[in-house]
């Protein structure tokens, strides 16, 4: 994942400019499967905030960014982010760009991570204690909303706090189940009384369930157990031109990518480990996860 050399980004440079024609002879020379004709990305249907077919969501948002750099058009291949889905997307010869994928997949070849973010709790804006650490001993006496083998269960493991866990499934088929929805939903409803969600998907439905929720992003590693994640787009193995050229699009156009999901309210962690600040300019209020 490391950043290219200056003369490098120049050749790159000098090839996203390059007729579609000019790009396919390179493409063929090189043995790459990339149609330079169109951005092509498979993605899940109905998965927002990520991605759905109404193209709402902020990786639709980002893939349109990257087109429109391309000068060329953004088209789909929609899939359920299940069990098979880089087999029957991207291996598939279906696409040619998965948009959001962890930085240790090992299925597909990353693109420089275009975002950092973490876990983080998810509460009752009118709930009066906030939890701001796992070891906030009002957890002890509350519900606690966890999606299934995910970071969090281990430190509320390492803590004797499975008993107050409620659990929800990690994979599901995004056209019949949100498992992870139903957890927002029931916070809340009040079902649950905190969630620990993955930071995305906790800043976006915060404002889209019964009732409008306080998030909370996790800065730093509770046991040593990692919270924040660097994510990638996800290409196939063996097309290193193509990887270079994405990895281009990311750094020109990352501070329009940070805008984009801020605007989701996306928790962004910098290199350092730090919350980055909201669009408003200011620092995430660390008790609420908004700006100050």
């Amino acid at each position: 994942m490391n950043v290219r050399r200056a003369t490098t980004a120049l050749a790159i440079g000098a090839l996203l400019l390059a007729p579609a024609s000019m790009a396919r002879a390179q493409d063929t020379a090189t043995a790459e499967m990339v149609d330079t004709t169109q951005l092509r990305i498979c993605a899940d249907p109905n998965s927002l905030p990520y991605s759905n077919e109404k193209l709402e969501g902020f990786e639709n948002r980002i893939a349109s960014l990257l087109g429109k750099e391309l000068g060329i058009p953004v088209t789909y291949t929609w899939y359920p982010n299940t069990t098979g889905f880089i087999r029957n997307t991207l291996a598939a010869l279906k696409c040619d760009l998965i948009m959001g994928v962890t930085s240790v997949n090992e299925l597909l070849q990353n693109s420089n991570p275009y975002y950092t973010s973490t876990y983080a709790f998810v509460q009752r804006e009118d709930i009066d204690t906030t939890i701001t650490s796992f070891d906030d001993p009002a957890l002890r006496d509350m519900t606690i909303g966890v999606v299934a083998r995910t970071p969090p269960v281990t430190v509320l493991a390492n803590r004797n706090l499975l008993d107050r866990m409620r659990s929800y499934a990690l994979e599901a088929d995004s056209r019949y189940h949100a498992p992870v929805q139903d957890l927002l939903h029931d916070v809340a409803r009040g079902i649950v009384d905190v969630g620990i969600v993955w930071g995305p998907i906790a800043g976006y439905w915060s404002e889209h369930v019964d009732a409008p929720l306080k998030v909370t992003p996790i800065v730093g590693s509770p046991d040593g157990v990692r919270m924040q994640f660097n994510i990638s787009m996800g290409l196939r193995h063996g097309e290193p031109d193509w990887k270079h050229r994405i990895n281009t699009l990311i750094r020109r156009n990352q501070a329009e990518i940070n805008a984009v999901l801020q605007e989701y309210r996306t928790p962004l962690i910098d290199r350092q480990g730090k919350l980055i600040p909201t669009a408003e300019g200011s620092p995430s209020d660390p008790a609420t996860g908004k700006a100050g």
